[in-house]
């Protein structure tokens, strides 16, 4: 081949190269018949907020670390009067300071119910999740399947747009660009949109506003632990003023086989098992950063922590507290509150640490 030939091939290749980076960054083109209603880059946008009469959900960058996203989860006092902290705290629509509750129950824990004649909860700060990350990247810029113009009086009454509690903010570079949302009839399918600023009504998509609305079970980051089975090599339990050290081996599925560091030879089944279930809790309720537990200080019940290679990967220290039992591991902002019948789990703790014979059964 040619010098000449290489020459015009590794150009081609650069232009090529060139050509995806450009693309790569360029925002995202709008669909077919889409309109553009906020036209702003995703590093500028500060946050998105969601509120109806009764309760609000914001989506805002960390101060110290923009790339990371907090949702807060809260109450107007206004919305008092109509239930409080225990109206809609399902899954099924609401994003409250009630996180997580139990179903069929409404109420969060440590949390009393919200009359009209107090306040309401200081609202709830809660890591967010991908889907969270996802959300925000599609509100910059925020787009619309129909622009609409300017509407009547009568037209704006007709839509839902009149009297409509539920706003829309999105804070760009520190400045609040606000819209009215109307619901949409059966509480499903595509509302519309109004600008605050300048009075023009879209048709926004239907999939924009469901994440927003049912943020509690869709945008908060719920995991106890970001490792997995199979990424420590030891663990060490802590219970009743005992503390024992494992082995561990084995990897996800699992559950791993854990055995006395000073009996390796023998792997111990109800430790094994005990741990299975201590690595499956899932947390019903999540207490939002800084929020301090009900009842004062906490009794703790067991503590495991995790290594590989004799360095910490990770813990989680159960305590409990005022209506139940709550967890905390190095991946969580907050207490958890953990699911009905722990208390079996708890007193079982204290036989894992006992010497290995006791432990083992034998």
């Amino acid at each position: 081949m040619k010098v000449r030939d290489l020459a015009l091939q590794g150009a081609l290749a650069a232009a090529a190269l060139i050509a995806a980076f450009v693309v790569w960054q360029r925002e995202p083109s709008a669909g077919p018949g889409e309109v553009t209603v906020v036209d702003v880059p995703a590093r500028a946008l500060d946050s998105i907020r969601y509120e109806d009469d009764s309760r609000f959900v914001d989506v805002f960058r960390d101060a110290s670390e923009r790339d990371r996203l907090w949702v807060r989860l809260g109450y107007k006092a206004s919305g008092a009067a109509s239930g409080g902290a225990n109206a809609g705290a399902t899954d099924a629509g609401v994003a409250t300071a009630a996180v997580g509750t139990d179903a069929g129950t409404g109420a969060a824990a440590g949390q009393p119910p919200v009359t009209a004649r107090e306040e309401p909860p200081p609202p709830r700060e809660l890591r967010a999740n991908e889907v969270a990350d996802k959300l925000f990247s599609r509100f910059a810029p925020m787009r619309a399947m129909r622009a609409l113009g300017e509407l009547d009086a009568k037209k704006l009454e007709e839509v839902g747009l009149a009297t409509s509690p539920r706003k829309l903010t999105l804070t760009v570079a520190g400045k609040a660009r606000v819209f009215a949302l109307a619901s949409p009839p059966g509480g499903w399918g595509t509302p519309y949109l109004r600008s605050e600023e300048d009075g023009r009504v879209y048709l926004l998509g239907p999939a924009m506003l469901p994440d927003l609305e049912n943020a509690n079970s869709r945008l908060v980051d719920r995991r106890l632990h970001t490792f997995d089975l199979g990424d420590f090599d030891a663990v060490t339990i802590r219970a009743g003023g005992a503390t024992r050290a494992f082995r561990a081996t084995g990897k996800a599925p699992g559950p791993v086989v854990l055995a006395p560091e000073d009996a390796p030879e023998r792997p111990d089944d109800f430790a094994r098992n005990w741990h299975d279930r201590v690595w499956r809790m899932m947390p019903v309720d999540l207490l939002g950063r800084d929020e301090p537990l009900p009842g004062g200080e906490p009794q703790e019940s067991f503590r495991v922590d995790y290594l590989r290679a004799g360095r910490a990967v990770g813990h989680v220290m159960v305590v409990k507290a005022e209506g139940g039992f709550y967890a905390r591991t190095e991946h969580t902002t907050g207490w958890a509150r953990l699911h009905a019948g722990m208390d079996a789990l708890a007193e079982e703790a204290a036989r894992v640490t006992a010497p290995v014979t006791s432990a083992s059964g034998k």
